[in-house]
């Protein structure tokens, strides 16, 4: 058997609102040796796009962590030992931490690690606009000032409106945050990923995730704004390559 410094992680990435796996297609070049970079998609979008949506938040999770947790065992059968980690930025931190919870319970085997950045917890999640009400051209004014989506995609008007109908079925999900995840809690460790210019998830908020863990956390900040640890990949990889040596835990 190899040694554990040798074996490599599955790092199961979990995108932001309105966003696809695509997000993470040119991490794995840019990794860690020891990281196999696999980008997670929800039902009907990106890898999924042929499949039913799931409706509400537990659907949407159940979805995922059965993907995840049949690719993880059939990964494990290959390659015991294998171990496994996950990453969320933004919506997709919520979403990344219940769906590891939901696979470790499912195969008997924690992630190593759960990175969560640039978004503050479930009870910190304001109510705030819905989207729904929001105007096309405010939103994608919004969307284009947080400075994580590409210019293409809001200047092309069938990419626009996909991304507007998904920015909204996010935001659907994302109102059941405060009331459906709040108790969430896990016993593996975490690291906290905050940028310092960060006006929606600011490090004081993000820090306050350490409570739903019993574990050890590790707090890293970031120059930047609410992209920066996506839009900043390398960087954000080695923060995840260091958290997942065995010899650094």
């Amino acid at each position: 058997m190899q040694p554990a410094s040798a074996r490599p992680v599955l790092l199961y990435c979990f995108p932001h609102a309105g966003a696809t796996s695509l997000v993470y297609r040119g991490w794995q070049p840019l990794g860690e040796p020891h990281l196999l970079v696999r980008g997670v998609d929800a039902p009907g979008r990106g890898t999924r796009r042929r499949e039913r949506k799931a409706t509400g938040f537990h659907a949407l999770v159940r979805s995922m962590a059965e993907q995840v947790a049949a690719d993880l065992l059939a990964e494990r059968e290959r390659t015991p030992g294998l171990r496994w980690a996950t990453f969320g930025h933004s919506f997709g931190a919520t979403t990344s931490l219940a769906v590891a919870a939901a696979v470790a319970d499912r195969v008997g085997v924690a992630p190593v690690r759960a990175v969560l950045s640039g978004a503050v917890p479930p009870r910190l999640q304001p109510p705030g606009e819905r989207l729904a009400s929001v105007p096309d051209e405010e939103l994608l004014a919004r969307t284009a000032a947080d400075g994580g989506t590409p210019p293409a995609v809001l200047a092309d008007p069938a990419m626009s409106r996909l991304l507007l109908r998904m920015l909204r079925e996010d935001d659907a999900v994302r109102a059941e945050f405060a009331q459906q995840a709040a108790g969430l809690r896990v016993d593996f460790p975490l690291t906290l990923i905050a940028a310092r210019q960060d006006v929606h998830a600011p490090p004081e908020k993000v820090w306050l995730w350490s409570a739903h863990s019993s574990a050890p956390t590790r707090r890293v900040e970031i120059e930047g704004g609410h992209f920066a640890a996506v839009r900043h990949p390398k960087e954000t990889l080695t923060i995840i390559a260091d958290d997942t040596d065995p010899g650094e835990r």
